[in-house]
This record gives C-alpha cells, structure tokens and sequence, in this order.
C-alpha cells in the first residue's frame, strides 16, 4: 500500500463521514484520552499524519502532543505508528522545534528526524519548488487547489523506500512521485501524474534542482 500526503485541510473538502470521523479524532486528541486516540488510529491509520481540519497552522496530532508536552511513552507510541517527525507547521515548525521553543527537553531525542536518505536539504527544497511548479500547472485549473496543501519532499526521507502518492480532489487522480538516485550520487524525483476520466492524460517529469523536465506523456 502506498504512503499517501493528503493535502486536504479544509473541512469542506471531505464527506460528512470523513469531517466528523476527523472532528472526533482531534477532539479524543486534545482530550488526552489516550486509549480512544489509538482505538481511532487503529480503524484510521492514515488520520496519524492528518493535519487538524480548518486549523490555521497545520498541526498534526504529533505537533499538537508535543506542543501540550504529552507522556514520553504516548509520543513514542504515536511515532512508532507512523508519525512523521519531519511534516512542518505553516511556520516551519517540525515536532522537535516546537519542544525546543516550548522547553519540553525531554521530548528533543525522541522528536529529532530519523533520515534514512543522505540528501541535502538545500538540494531538497530546490527540487520541491520546482516540483510545486509542475503541480500547480497542471492543477490550477481546478477551482479549489489554492487550498491544498502541497507535499513536503523531507518527509521522504523518513521513508526507506521513498515514494508516496498525493492525490488531488477534482482531478480524479495525482501525483505518483519518487526519489530516484544516479550512480553520481545526484539525486532526482520522478513524478507521474495523471486523470482518470481523461484518455492520455499521463505526464512523467523528472525534477533536479535545476529544473523540471516533461519525458514522457500519453499514458494512462
């Protein structure tokens, strides 16, 4: 199963059923009911990364833990689930950030990113600024993409085998993108995106910190 960015963030983008399942979850969260929030990720693994619906600066459940100074043990717990210790708030801010700005020392060893991939982060950040640039145009015509939220490429790098799929409301398919390494030791990431509905919508780009390039097109 693919690891999956949902870059949807406003309550109006989802069912009623998906709006109340992830009100209830926030709601057991901030609660400090622990023995709920695992029940909820048990039935909803993929709510473990979700950022908090309408929140104005994109915390996830393991920003909110941190920020509220949660249990050692219910921190690790949620890590141990999949919790990205990479994904950043709107202000930049990573897990282990907001516990060094709040002084919750305690917390900094276990929040510190594990990388399985020797990247540059400069590097990294040019190749998402061009791979934002790729989605946006083949996006922008949807009338609700301002709204997204767009993948952020470090968290691939918590990720051993480092793809993931974003799919995009109204366009009835996404974004398939992979770092892929040379035997230079550069590195590249492979998106392939594609609409269902529409016959030889597919696009395969290769995107460096140079730039993007369209290399193959048609399929799908």
């Amino acid at each position: 199963m693919s690891v999956e960015w949902c870059g949807m963030i406003n309550s109006d983008s989802f069912s009623e059923h998906a709006r109340i399942t992830r009100r209830e979850f926030e709601q057991v969260i901030k609660s400090n009911r622990w023995d709920d929030v695992f029940s909820v990720l048990e039935q909803n693994p993929d709510l473990i990364n979700a950022t908090f619906l309408d929140n104005p600066l994109w915390y996830s459940p393991l920003h909110h833990l941190t920020e509220e100074n949660a249990p050692v043990e219910i921190i690790e717990r949620t890590i141990n689930l999949g919790a990205w210790r990479t994904l950043k708030t709107l202000n930049e801010e990573k897990a282990v950030d907001i516990a060094l700005r709040q002084g919750h020392q305690e917390l900094v060893r276990l929040l510190n990113p594990i990388y399985y991939h020797n990247i540059q982060l400069e590097t990294l950040s040019k190749i998402q600024k061009h791979f934002h640039e790729v989605i946006v145009g083949r996006i922008n015509i949807l009338p609700n993409w301002k709204s997204l939220r767009l993948p952020e490429l470090e968290v691939l790098l918590e990720i051993r085998e480092p793809s993931m799929w974003f799919p995009v409301p109204g366009m009835y398919g996404g974004f398939n993108y992979r770092l892929a390494f040379n035997r230079d030791k550069t590195v590249r990431l492979v998106s392939e995106s594609w609409s269902r509905v529409v016959g030889g919508s597919g696009q395969r780009h290769e995107i460096t910190p140079k730039g993007s390039e369209l290399v193959e097109e048609g399929f799908v």
